[in-house]
């Protein structure tokens, strides 16, 4: 096969040009085989407004924060969310994250009050219970693996605070399903699974199908215990409490299939994205000697050695750019897109109708336009009176607009307290390289990411 070169897209004025597409699979070779560098790739040779298609599937790479604001404030509207294959969908069912039209606005209006700062709240101190417990199970010397410790720790409190304390165990089973989801599902996005029809049987499908059934037959254990729990008259405030109590307009509860689609939704949203964004966390501050003295600054003055509450989140603003600066170099979602639909406009020019237009976290929060210096960890971007704001649209690591992630706030509220409970006791000393990385469901490190346990500050 030789490529296909030369093609008008359709939303070109003459200027836009895009890679060359081989028949049939179009972009799919790259992609598969770096899509991170791919992104980044098609941003730097090409501009703004890049055509490139994903097989059959023809699309647009916007790489303007205020195109990627358009588009994600659009979805539900003009836009709707791209269909991203049979793997996703046996993870994510019909949960809010997929759902579209009035079936999304309902599961939304229902599963958006189970994460409202409020009831972040009251699950403060069960992360902080759970991180001290980690802090208390190290010693000075130690070699970790800091990817397995953060996520052994945020499987505890999202199993804790999703299902509650009575779930707990059952977070070695749920871990493992959901680790080689992660893997199937990042496997058939970038292979050409991805266009065989739901029927087809192979391998990575099987295995897919095998780590779903563990994670329905968990989480189905889970609700009928918390469904005797309610008949006995027991009052329980995690989060699946909060979905069984949920009632919609019409008084309705969530169906038991919609229990077990958000409860995956909710554990992928507090759990993935925090165990990852500690990783990189830990790692960029071991890189960074002065941005960890300054957390440590921040972590006596303010905590003095006691343990962090909720009601100290808001004064640990240091603690809270490590981690949107963690976020930005490592956005754990870190691809976002939806599919045009009539009347569909972008940076006032008309999208056709089922043209898909892709924004990538991860090309954009790396772009010097935006953010000089990308590659490197500089949390003081993010100060209150920094000289250059970061642009509005230009950081997204949780989507944004109406389908923003519905777990965000729990995510970072989740990494600022891990953090601050670990970095008073411990420094992790991983070196100054970095991991590579995995982009799967969420943006992973490639094998372990070991580190030495050192007592204390640097």
């Amino acid at each position: 096969m030789s490529p296909c070169r030369g093609d008008r897209h359709p939303l070109s004025s003459g200027a836009e040009r895009g890679p060359r597409r081989w028949p049939l699979v179009g972009n799919l070779p790259a992609f598969a085989r770096d899509p991170l560098a791919f992104f980044e790739s098609l941003r730097d040779e090409y501009g703004d407004w890049v055509p490139w298609a994903l097989g059959p599937q023809r699309n647009v790479l916007v790489s303007r924060p205020e195109h990627a604001g358009e588009l994600l404030g659009a979805v539900e509207s003009t836009f709707k969310p791209t269909e991203l294959g049979w793997a996703f969908r046996q993870l994510l069912g019909n949960g809010v994250v997929v759902a579209t039209g009035d079936d999304w606005r309902r599961k939304r209006a229902l599963v958006q009050p189970s994460v409202r700062p409020r009831q972040v709240r009251s699950y403060a101190a069960t992360m902080v219970e759970c991180a001290d417990a980690l802090a208390s199970a190290w010693s000075e010397g130690a070699r970790i693996d800091v990817h397995k410790e953060m996520a052994g720790l945020t499987q505890r409190i999202g199993v804790r605070t999703l299902f509650g304390s009575d779930a707990a165990g059952r977070e070695a089973p749920i871990g493992a399903a959901m680790a080689t989801a992660q893997r199937e599902l990042s496997a058939e996005f970038r292979g050409v699974t991805l266009f065989l029809p739901p029927w087809v049987r192979t391998p990575g499908r099987r295995r897919m199908r095998a780590a779903v059934a563990v994670l329905d037959r968990e989480i189905e254990h889970v609700i009928r215990e918390h469904e005797a729990a309610s008949a006995a008259g027991e009052e329980r405030d995690d989060l699946l409490s909060r979905l069984l109590a949920a009632r919609g307009e019409r008084g309705e509860p969530l169906s038991r299939t919609e229990l077990r689609d958000e409860s995956i939704t909710l554990y992928i949203g507090g759990h993935e994205t925090t165990s990852t964004t500690l990783t990189w966390a830990w790692q960029l501050l071991s890189g960074a000697p002065e941005a960890r003295e300054r957390l440590t600054e921040e972590l006596d003055r303010v905590l003095g050695g006691r343990l962090p509450t909720y009601e100290d989140y808001a004064r640990l603003p240091w603690t809270q750019q490590v981690v949107k600066e963690a976020l930005r170099i490592y956005p754990p979602i870190w691809l976002i897109s939806a599919v045009a639909t009539e009347g569909a406009t972008l940076g006032g020019r008309p999208v056709p109708a089922g043209l898909s237009v892709w924004a990538s976290p991860w090309s954009m929060h790396r772009d010097a336009r935006w953010f000089p210096e990308p590659e490197s960890f500089r949390p003081e971007r993010w100060d209150a009176d920094a000289p250059r704001p970061v642009p509005e649209h230009a950081w997204f690591p949780f989507g944004s607009g109406p389908r923003a992630c519905p777990g965000a706030r729990f995510a970072l509220v989740e990494a600022a307290l891990v953090l601050a409970v670990l970095a008073q006791r411990f420094h992790l000393d991983s070196g100054p390289g970095r991991a590579k990385v995995l982009p799967g469901l969420t943006l992973q490190p490639v094998g372990p990411v070991l580190a030495t346990l050192r007592a204390g500050h640097p």
